[in-house]
């Protein structure tokens, strides 16, 4: 969670990032473009965009069966969120174009289920198509590329990480009273 936003993912080596567990995930905006809504006094308010956005994410387990939410934050420039897999195999999921089979099934006939990065994909996807329906601009790129991802380990991560999203409004209120100290960030405001 500290430090500068990676250019590419870091991903554990040789870790299922399909496997039941809480995963927190933060996912910015291309440019930082500040689409989603504004932060006064520490509370978001989220404009169109910022809802559609708030929308897709919490519409997740009805696509991906194994999927439960719990913390989310919308900011001007990004998300936060946790996400939790849980059960077994599956047979949904939000699916690219022209795509009908994700693989082998089992021995049971299910398909593997998805990992984070697909849910994720996924969630990119659609976020980023109903942001631009939203305020008409087809086809333009909405998410940088990548996202950060970080697996929760225990109950103490878990507490500490649901504080950081949750005060992270106040923190940017914060930050923008100090703007000559942090810089000016460019894009779109809400």
């Amino acid at each position: 969670m500290r430090g500068r936003y990676p250019g590419r993912p870091r991903r554990l080596g040789a870790y299922d990032y399909a496997q039941d567990g809480a995963y927190s995930v933060t996912i910015s905006t291309k440019r930082q473009a500040r689409l989603f809504g504004t932060v006064t006094d520490g509370q978001m308010t989220l404009n169109a965009a910022g809802r559609a956005v708030e929308e897709v994410w919490h519409g997740l387990p009805s696509h991906y069966p194994h999927v439960e939410l719990d913390v989310f934050v919308v900011m001007p420039d990004h998300v936060h969120g946790i996400v939790v897999f849980s059960g077994g195999e599956e047979e949904a999921g939000y699916k690219p174009a022209g795509t009908k089979d994700r693989g082998p099934a089992n021995k049971e006939g299910l398909r593997r289920r998805h990992g984070l990065s697909e849910v994720i994909r996924g969630f990119k996807t659609y976020s980023g198509r109903r942001v631009n329906e939203v305020r008409g601009t087809p086809g333009r790129a909405v998410w940088r590329r990548g996202y950060y991802e970080h697996v929760v380990r225990n109950e103490e991560d878990m507490n500490r990480i649901r504080q950081y999203f949750q005060e992270n409004p106040l923190r940017w209120s914060l930050k923008r009273e100090n703007e000559g100290v942090w810089g000016r960030r460019t894009g779109e405001s809400g």
